[in-house]
């Protein structure tokens, strides 16, 4: 769950700016049928199994258009549910549940989605000491939401943005002439508490990366044999992340590697949808 500052500051401006984007001046067709105020319930239906998550913000949806409304859950964020399953029941007026409905969905949706992949994906490295980490291929304006599915989904996050650490990638080397040059600038500027992450895509950038004093080397779209031998050289002097193009389908051939995280951008780029649906609205009394 979101704290309630991050919701204020980072989520609440996020969700508003959906709903904005979704009425534009006004919902045409739920005006031309509920011209008038009229207490409604609606059921939260999941249509196939997988991993929940993002209850907090599907409800927040309909609270930021009216406060009264009240969602009651029936499931939890990172609960397992079943295809058919109800999830919550959202009261309040018609109007809202129906102007609301698809931004909400759109997150739940979204984050859910995210979570069960991530989750089928980590369940792979179960007892292998490795950890699953995301990356910044996010949809833009979304990351908080999908970092979050991320966790949610037993994954772990790499850094949130820019200014969270240093990671310096292909082009950043090349600006700087190479990798024990960008290593040493990067430690003259960057606070001392940062680590220092380098990626590399030979055995000989490797090589450089240690006596440079990386502390985490992510060895970059290498081959199963170079990344043993890259292993070899670093012998415990970093930490290693192994990356580039790591699916749910390959992730299996690097379990015997034994590196300290691999990460993947897949989870955020490429999970598909939980399908989720708003049914059976009514009027009640």
């Amino acid at each position: 769950m979101f704290d309630q500052v991050t919701m204020k500051l980072n989520v609440e401006p996020l969700l508003l700016s959906a709903l904005r984007e979704d009425i534009t001046s006004e919902d045409v067709s739920t005006n031309s049928v509920m011209p008038e105020p009229r207490l409604g319930e609606v059921d939260l239906i999941c249509k196939q199994d997988g991993v929940l998550c993002g209850m907090e913000v599907f409800a927040r949806v309909f609270t930021l258009l009216d406060e009264s409304t009240r969602i009651t859950t029936f499931a939890q964020d990172g609960e397992e549910i079943k295809a058919g399953q109800k999830l919550a029941v959202v009261r309040g007026d018609i109007r809202v549940l129906l102007s609301g409905e698809r931004t909400a969905l759109n997150y739940l949706q979204r984050m859910s989605g995210i979570a069960t992949h991530t989750r089928a994906v980590a369940s792979l490295l179960e007892g292998t000491g490795t950890k699953l980490l995301d990356t910044r291929k996010t949809t833009p304006n979304n990351r908080i939401f999908e970092k979050y599915a991320v966790r949610t989904g037993s994954g772990n996050n790499h850094r949130y943005n820019l200014s969270d650490g240093v990671m310096l990638k292909d082009n950043h080397i090349g600006a700087a002439g190479g990798v024990k040059e960008a290593v040493r600038r990067a430690r003259e500027y960057a606070p001392f508490v940062r680590k220092i992450e380098v990626e590399v895509e030979t055995l000989d950038m490797v090589r450089e990366a240690v006596e440079a004093g990386a502390d985490i080397i992510m060895l970059d779209n290498m081959s199963h044999e170079e990344m043993a031998q890259a292993l070899t050289i670093i012998d415990g002097r970093a930490e290693v992340e192994v990356s580039g193009n790591v699916t749910r389908e390959n992730i299996a051939r690097l379990t015997d590697l034994g590196v300290d995280y691999i990460s993947s951008g897949a989870l955020t780029h490429s999970s598909p949808i939980l399908d989720l649906s708003l049914k059976n609205l009514h009027p009640v009394e």
